[in-house]
């Protein structure tokens, strides 16, 4: 496995988001919904790409189907994350690349999404890890993102 795999990603770099993961773990629930109502107070549009919040007539953050996915989606960026350089690859639980993939483009995700959602992302990690947040750990999550966004992009066409 050459390290050019891990395009940038260091040991260091691992080090970081794998003791901050550690930190958050115990709160994804209540992290990955904060990471989601973030990512829709910057771009209201967004909950239309969520086929159950685009026909509720709840309030966002009261949709009973939000927490769990939530939660899932951060989960799997985090858990991601932490497989990097060992997997020397992004991999992914509970679902495929391809399946991920399909139902981004299904749904319409653009670039400008990933980047609201990076944004989104790091901000959540930043409040809930004040004490270990530095430029170093902002860069390594924001390395892992890219990578697992690339992985997606690559898988996203019409399911077959």
């Amino acid at each position: 496995m050459s390290t050019s795999e891990f395009k940038g990603f260091t040991e260091e770099q691992e080090a970081l988001v794998v003791k901050s993961w550690s930190a958050m773990k115990k709160n994804a629930s209540e992290l990955g919904l904060k990471f989601f109502l973030k990512i829709f107070e910057i771009a209201p549009s967004a909950q239309k790409l969520f086929p159950f919040l685009r026909d509720s007539s709840v309030p966002v953050e009261q949709n009973p189907k939000l927490k769990p996915h939530a939660m899932s989606v951060f989960i799997m960026t985090c858990e991601s994350a932490v497989q990097l350089r060992k997997a020397g690859k992004v991999t992914v639980r509970e679902s495929s690349l391809k399946k991920l993939g399909a139902v981004h483009f299904k749904n319409g995700v653009v670039d400008e999404h990933y980047e609201v959602t990076k944004f989104a992302l790091l901000e959540t990690i930043k409040e809930a890890v004040p004490e270990m947040w530095s430029p170093d750990m902002k860069k390594a999550w924001g390395e892992a993102y890219d990578q697992l966004v690339a992985a997606i992009k690559t898988e996203m066409k019409p399911s077959s």
